[in-house]
């Protein structure tokens, strides 16, 4: 290999005059050619003295290290000796290389957070001995409002949800049952007089929902006519609309709360009371 030309610039330290010298041989830190590498360190250091440079100690001391490692190299080695004599140097150069990289990205930092001050927090104690005036009225004030949301909270409770509970459960089979025998006994009923004779809010409900689980089912038609006389306006809109049993038992569709085209004993279908 050619002789390496130098500018015998200044190093920190020995590490750094190793970084260079790995870098312009092109070698790795983990690989280092000691011999090679150690050469051209004592020629820097040789041709520093011969300048009158300023060399540390340090430097000294790390060409004796190259040396020691350089001449072990050189030695046979043994079952026992199994570490490589360069893994404490390269570990040193890897180390230095790492911290000289981040030098490098925290320069820009530095030159511009540097000019700035920092200002420790204050710490304020808390001042225990001020104790703010209390009118009397106002704590029992305070008092009532509190006493007030509790008996409100109290009331809500008792006026909501407890006649949602406590009324009865209104089965909708039952109403099946009523209106369909109330149609077979007149032979045709309006909506009105289906809805309107209920007792309740929620019988009046379950009647309805009945009427529509039996005209879902076809068990009731509605019916076109009024006395015999077809009437459009009455036909399908409002209370007026008249519904009629199907007498087809081959066009009733099935429906779990019907057996056989009639409503079941038992119900399932049912509204709370509300």
């Amino acid at each position: 290999m050619d002789t390496l030309t130098y500018k015998l610039e200044q190093f920190e330290g020995p590490l750094d005059l190793l970084l260079s010298l790995i870098q312009k041989n092109k070698v790795s830190i983990t690989d280092i050619p000691i011999a090679l590498i150690c050469d051209q360190y004592v020629e820097y250091i040789t041709k520093a003295q011969e300048l009158d440079m300023d060399l540390a100690s340090e430097f000294i001391v790390m060409a004796s290290e190259l040396m020691l490692i350089k001449s072990r190299m050189l030695l046979p080695k043994t079952d026992e000796e199994s570490e490589d004599p360069r893994a404490t140097l390269a570990d040193a150069l890897l180390r230095y290389q790492q911290a000289k990289e981040a030098a490098q990205k925290l320069a820009p930092m530095y030159a511009y957070y540097s000019g700035r001050m920092v200002k420790d927090t204050d710490e304020i104690s808390v001042d225990k001995t001020f104790v703010a005036d209390q009118e009397v009225t106002a704590l029992c004030t305070a008092v009532r409002r509190i006493v007030a949301y509790n008996n409100a909270l109290e009331h809500a409770a008792s006026t909501t949800f407890k006649p949602m509970i406590s009324k009865p459960i209104i089965p909708v089979e039952i109403k099946i049952v009523s209106i369909l025998k109330h149609i077979e006994k007149r032979g045709a009923a309006s909506l009105a007089e289906l809805i309107d004779s209920e007792a309740t809010l929620p019988d009046m409900i379950a009647s309805f929902l009945g009427i529509l689980e039996l005209v879902k089912v076809r068990k009731l038609l509605i019916s076109d006519s009024v006395d015999g006389e077809w009437n459009r306006e009455n036909a399908l809109l409002g209370a007026d609309t008249r519904f009629i049993i199907n007498t087809n038992e081959d066009d009733i569709e099935q429906s779990e709360y019907l057996l056989d085209g009639e409503p079941e004993e038992a119900g399932q279908l049912s509204i709370d009371g509300v």
